[in-house]
């Protein structure tokens, strides 16, 4: 197919793919492709794929589907997690021309050519992926998510991230310092570091993570750093001492707990129990006592009795966090835990998501309150609702003021007024800070 037609992007997933698609994008866009809406007939579609999300199979065809409903001959190109994990899957889907695998997606112009009769297959198997490449997304010019780090070590038994993506590797703090500059020079104000296992950073280059923080802290012109999922095993207090001492990186941390339980936490393979995970959590209140602290948690694990299940529940309840993300357990193939005994009922399993969605919200409404009143920095984004413009605090507090009061990308002092129960708090504009 010549260069300088048009292509559309559908992602799936998470912070990381974001950042994949948006590199990818740039590569098709100094090859002369324009980018376009995937309902606006493009020429190539690009479907960036999840494994860990449910129904990434359905997700996936609805994707295709759509893609075709726009133009019956557009060249589909299905990439992503799913994509390595089961690409002769993916090839038998009506429309869909060729599957790249994670080492093969980022030389997606190579493959790019004629509407094909039958789908092609272009995957290396996962142990041979060892190349690192850096990016970071550019949809949304306020925040970009910069891509640190790929791959896993760890291998829970629940997880086929590591299957998909490989084994852990990153560029140089030098060479990711030099991607985040990049960044700033396009805008983005507020720069997400994200990555399969960040805390990792540094293994495939004699580095840490916390040279890492360092770097980008000090050498680096953005207005504003967050730390994405880290591990708690990997979260040192010398990481969370620089955090609260820095006026660029935001007081948020997300810390995966998954259970509540040490023995569920031992059959999934995590690397450190109960104890240490509330040693985080009391570690960053004692530096930072109005931090944002998030939480991933899976309910419905095999073996997850009701026992277990009230664990989690009372250690979450007793912990200052500020909110959960909350996933119900679904069996993956590959992983250890659909062999284990004493299956959970996928009813229970959603009754016990529903419990701990409803403490979130309970959680989340008092990490709220306590900024009533108060005047915080907000930097707002694009997102327009109902006459309100949308942005967060440091502290991660979604805030809404009055649309015409404030511009996109402008970090704005507001006063809180009140919290709603859509999850947002309201406020007025205060005084504008300097760009």
């Amino acid at each position: 197919m010549t260069p300088g037609g048009t292509a559309a992007f559908h992602t799936l997933g998470c912070k990381l793919n974001f950042s994949e698609t948006s590199t990818i994008a740039r590569d098709l866009s100094e090859a002369g492709y324009a980018r376009v809406g995937i309902d606006d007939t493009p020429d190539v579609v690009v479907i960036n794929t999840c494994s860990v999300t449910e129904q990434a199979d359905a997700k996936c065809r609805n994707a295709v589907r759509r893609a075709l409903n726009s133009n019956p001959e557009a060249f589909v190109a299905v990439i992503g997690c799913y994509a390595q994990l089961k690409p002769q899957e993916i090839s038998e889907i009506d429309g869909v021309d060729i599957v790249l695998g994670a080492a093969e997606k980022f030389n997606l112009l190579e493959h790019i050519s004629e509407k094909k009769a039958q789908s092609e297959i272009a995957v290396s198997p996962i142990k041979e992926v060892r190349t690192f490449i850096p990016g970071f997304s550019t949809q949304d010019r306020t925040r970009t998510f910069l891509k640190v780090q790929d791959g896993c070590d760890y291998f829970c038994s629940f997880c086929t991230i590591p299957l998909a993506r490989g084994r852990s590797r990153n560029a140089s703090v030098e060479e990711t310092v030099a991607t985040a500059r990049a960044a700033t020079d396009q805008g983005a104000k507020e720069i997400v570091l994200t990555g399969v296992n960040i805390g990792d950073f540094g293994k495939s280059t004699g580095e840490t993570f916390f040279d890492l923080v360092r770097a980008l802290d000090n050498q680096v012109p953005a207005e504003r750093f967050r730390i994405s999922s880290i591990e708690p095993n990997l979260l040192t207090p010398e990481i969370i001492q620089w955090v609260a001492e820095s006026v660029k990186f935001q007081p948020h941390f997300h810390i995966p707990l998954q259970s509540g339980s040490d023995r569920v936490l031992k059959a999934m393979r995590r690397r450190y129990r109960t104890a240490l995970y509330r040693e985080r959590i009391e570690a960053i209140r004692s530096v930072l006592p109005n931090a944002s602290i998030g939480v991933d948690v899976i309910t419905g694990f095999p073996n997850e009795t009701e026992e277990a299940f009230s664990e989690t529940q009372a250690f979450l309840l007793d912990l200052p966090i500020s909110y959960l993300h909350v996933f119900t357990y679904s069996e993956r193939a590959r992983t250890t835990a659909p062999r284990m005994e004493e299956t959970i009922p996928v009813e229970i399993r959603k009754a016990r998501t529903k419990q701990l969605r409803m403490l979130s919200l309970k959680k989340q409404r008092q990490h709220y309150e306590q900024f009533v009143d108060t005047s915080r920095k907000v930097l707002f984004e694009e997102s327009v609702e109902d006459g309100l413009r949308f942005g967060y605090t440091p502290e991660y507090i979604r805030v809404g003021v009055d649309a015409q009061a404030v511009r996109a990308n402008e970090i704005t002092s507001v006063r809180i007024k009140a919290v709603h129960a859509a999850g947002f708090a309201s406020g007025v504009i205060a005084h504008s800070m300097p760009a």
